[in-house]
């Protein structure tokens, strides 16, 4: 008697998500050497952390690169670890609760100042101006680091300092990185008070300059907080898109022409970007209000 063929282990039906096709199985027998197996279920994580909607097999298989029998088998395995949560009527998966603690445990752990100082350290030195760091506290943000100019003639900033968010580039900048309905609460709520006789205490004008700021990407002023000190400056966020703060470089107004000045914002949007990636921000598929 013979025995009917049995059925090979890669011909399996999958029941619960997408069924395999004939490629599929052909694809999971093509052995992929180039990555190990963490770092395939890294990149799996990494495709539906940066998406804003929950993705199917298929689309994680194309962005990854993998064949789908093995993404899906890696998927299984992050569902049943909690990593992630799959959608049993959508045939969807997003991040699970295991990703979610420990994202918080790294929020926790992060230290804004000595992620973003090697960024200021650079910038300073390009640019040959002081670099400063400010982070936003509630309505208004505060200067926590600062690298000085090597120049004879310098600017310094105080820190620990607090300043309104409508006076000054690294002010504005934050200002300018928030929702509408923010920047509409601020002005809303709080007094356009001069600091200098070049702060802006118009509505209208502020709102001008906001718009100008986003324009551009980095926002400048010109003795509005200080002065006689001209700055330019971009804020950055963290991993849920907050705005956290803003990076500037400051220096006497005569040595920022315009020239230098916008080539000086651009830098500055650069560390900015910089920093809010090492924050771990994600551009893909933000809305409004992004740096850079």
């Amino acid at each position: 008697m013979i025995s009917p063929p049995t059925a090979s282990p890669a011909a399996r039906v999958l029941t619960n998500e997408e069924t395999m096709t004939v490629d599929d199985i052909g694809e999971e027998q093509e052995p992929e050497r180039s990555r190990s197996g963490i770092a395939r279920a890294l990149a799996v994580i990494d495709v539906i952390g940066r998406s804003p909607q929950a993705q199917g097999v298929s689309v994680i298989a194309r962005q990854t690169g993998l064949p789908k029998a093995v993404t899906h088998r890696i998927l299984r395995e992050l569902v049943v670890g909690q990593f992630l949560s799959f959608d049993e009527d959508r045939k969807l998966y997003r991040l699970g609760p295991g990703a979610l603690s420990i994202g918080l445990a790294a929020m926790r752990e992060l230290d804004v100042p000595a992620v973003a100082h090697r960024h200021l350290v650079a910038l300073a030195e390009r640019a040959g101006e002081t670099a400063t760091l400010s982070l936003r506290q509630g309505w208004s943000r505060v200067y926590v680091d600062q690298v000085l100019s090597d120049q004879e003639i310098r600017m310094s900033v105080a820190l620990g300092t607090s300043h309104p968010l409508h006076a000054g580039s690294s002010s504005k900048a934050i200002l300018a990185a928030l929702p509408d309905a923010e920047v509409d609460d601020y002005v809303a709520h709080h007094r356009l008070d001069s600091v200098t006789d070049a702060t802006i205490t118009s509505t209208t004008a502020l709102g001008e300059e906001i718009d100008r700021i986003r324009t551009l990407g980095y926002a400048v002023s010109f003795g509005e907080r200080q002065s006689g000190a001209t700055s330019v400056a971009a804020a950055f966020r963290g991993a849920t898109g907050q705005v956290v703060g803003s990076v500037s470089l400051c220096g006497a107004q005569d040595m920022f022409i315009r020239s230098r000045r916008e080539l000086l914002g651009e830098w500055v949007a650069t560390a900015a970007a910089d920093i809010s990636a090492d924050l771990g921000f994600r551009t893909t598929g933000r809305n409004g209000g992004d740096i850079g």
